[in-house]
């Protein structure tokens, strides 16, 4: 076990965690916060792939496997397991996300024997019996079908689908009615050792818990899983098709969907840090961006209007989006355009600079005020490749940013605003 890394005693630091690396006998590493003052324990973990490692004509494998660990483990069937959840007060659960298989247990330390012991029955001897498959799988059929004809479903579903299309960022992360239909659990069962293996596998303890008892306890919940091997992250962002397209969904709706995609940046670009300031002027603020002050206070185009940097593990994109009155979505997107060239070609203000760095530092420690922050903010630094040690600087990062800094990052995203737009509703002049 290492020493806790220390937080700089700088305006400028991060939240001053004591962050452990620990690690059991069989070699499972995991970050440990100690916090003894509140009875406690938070786990999250991640396995790399998730939704991105459904079968091409299986979407949606992933996550219905994220819905059925926890419904009937060992000798425990649905009912049972759920009830001695309930009755020990434990919260445990699955995401199948795009890049990532997640999970989470909270409990009172007092119940940490059972927590523990659902836990690693549920990664390791899940039961698939009929009913609970049947049931799960008709519950997310079920909200499959009330999406069918949300706007900001199939705007999203579409917009994901152009940019990527033959790759699993294509897909739909909970699949369709059709492709969810045809899953039986025979290929779930085979699915789930390639979703839960430990080759790229991240764990964040949070509370009430020593190293020593951790790390006597890695082993029982994850060493038997299959080992796996760590996937390499692409040299290069895989691009985003149909930059420069508008696509339209006819639906008679009285306002307009608007979602849009551009390039990004991946997390360890040097310019990622400037882009997120950058990022913050132009849409990232609730109240303050430039995007907001123009489609909404000046011309009362749409209620909200945003912007946002995701960076996947195998692309980069800058998204944004908004809803507005069906003749006014071509307008719309032409404010948003426009405001993405006069940042690139202008730059923003000092002062715009200034304001985004003062928010995105002091907004920081909000995202450390629970265990299961705490954990989930680890976990996210963890997927990412990132060190414990980047709590202690990353708000020295965005104090560093230069005016000049993000003038030529906005002229890097901006200059060129070849967006790839896709909209459902009634548009007017769109296209």
């Amino acid at each position: 076990m290492n020493a806790p890394i220390p937080t700089p005693d700088l305006n400028t630091a991060g939240p001053a965690l004591a962050v452990q690396s620990v690690r059991s006998p069989g070699g499972i590493e995991a970050w440990l916060v100690e916090e003894h003052s509140l009875p406690l324990i938070a786990v999250d973990f991640a396995f790399d792939g998730g939704a991105s490692r459904d079968p091409e004509n299986a979407a949606g494998s992933a996550y219905l496997i994220s819905g059925l660990l926890d419904e009937g483990a060992g000798d425990l069937d649905a009912e049972a397991f759920q009830g001695r959840l309930a009755d020990h007060a434990i919260s445990l659960g699955f995401e199948a996300r795009r890049d990532d298989f997640h999970g989470h247990v909270q409990t009172l330390s007092s119940h940490r024997d059972t927590a523990f012991d659902l836990l690693a029955l549920a990664l390791n001897q899940p039961r698939f019996d009929a009913d609970a498959v049947g049931r799960v799988q008709a519950q997310i059929i079920a909200g499959l079908q009330r999406q069918a004809k949300n706007p900001e479903v199939m705007c999203r579903n579409a917009l994901f689908a152009a940019a990527f299309p033959g790759h699993a960022y294509g897909r739909p992360e909970k699949g369709d009615v059709d492709s969810v239909s045809k899953l039986a659990a025979p290929a779930l069962k085979a699915l789930t050792p390639a979703l839960l293996d430990r080759g790229g596998l991240k764990v964040v303890v949070v509370g009430d818990i020593t190293a020593a008892e951790l790390a006597g306890r890695l082993d029982l919940l994850f060493g038997a899983l299959p080992q796996g091997v760590s996937r390499p992250r692409p040299p290069q962002p895989l691009p985003i098709r149909g930059l420069g397209q508008t696509h339209v969904i006819d639906l008679d709706v009285p306002q307009t969907v608007l979602r849009f995609v551009g390039p990004g940046l991946m997390w360890h670009d040097p310019d990622f840090i400037p882009a997120s300031v950058l990022n913050h002027i132009l849409g990232g603020s609730a109240f303050t961006s430039r995007l907001f002050m123009e489609v909404r206070e000046k011309r009362g185009l749409a209620y909200g209007v945003s912007s946002s940097l995701m960076p996947l593990r195998e692309s980069a994109m800058l998204v944004g989006g908004t809803a507005t009155r069906n003749d006014r979505a071509a307008e719309s997107m032409k404010v948003i355009r426009e405001e993405m060239l006069k940042l690139a070609h202008d730059g923003p203000s000092e002062h715009e600079v200034e304001e985004a760095k003062r928010y995105i530092i002091g907004s920081y420690p909000l995202r450390f005020d629970t265990s299961p922050k705490i954990a989930g903010e680890l976990l996210a630094l963890a997927l990412r490749g990132d060190t414990p040690d980047f709590l202690a600087r990353r708000n020295g990062l965005f104090a560093a940013v230069t005016l000049d800094d993000v003038k030529r990052v906005a002229h890097r995203l901006f200059g060129n605003p070849d967006l790839l737009v896709q909209a459902v509703g009634k548009p007017v002049g769109l296209v």
